[in-house]
């Protein structure tokens, strides 16, 4: 059984996308990609289960298969 919420849960996620493309904005492509690490790290420490952890990352990865 997964542990990984893919259901929304994220209270106003329209505001929080809109956040987070404007923390985006005049950054190079490196700097975004920098700041993207700094904030996935923030949140696995707050998430701090390895096993979920694992799990978010293989259900990521399954995501790209799609993607572009």
């Amino acid at each position: 059984m997964s542990r990984i919420a893919t259901a929304l849960t994220i209270a106003d996620p329209e505001g929080f996308y809109a956040e987070l493309l404007a923390v985006h904005d005049a950054l190079s492509p490196e700097a975004s990609a920098a700041l993207n690490a700094r904030l996935i790290l923030l949140l696995a420490n707050q998430v701090g289960d390895r096993a979920v952890l694992s799990e978010a990352l293989q259900e990521a990865a399954r995501g790209s298969d799609t993607a572009g």
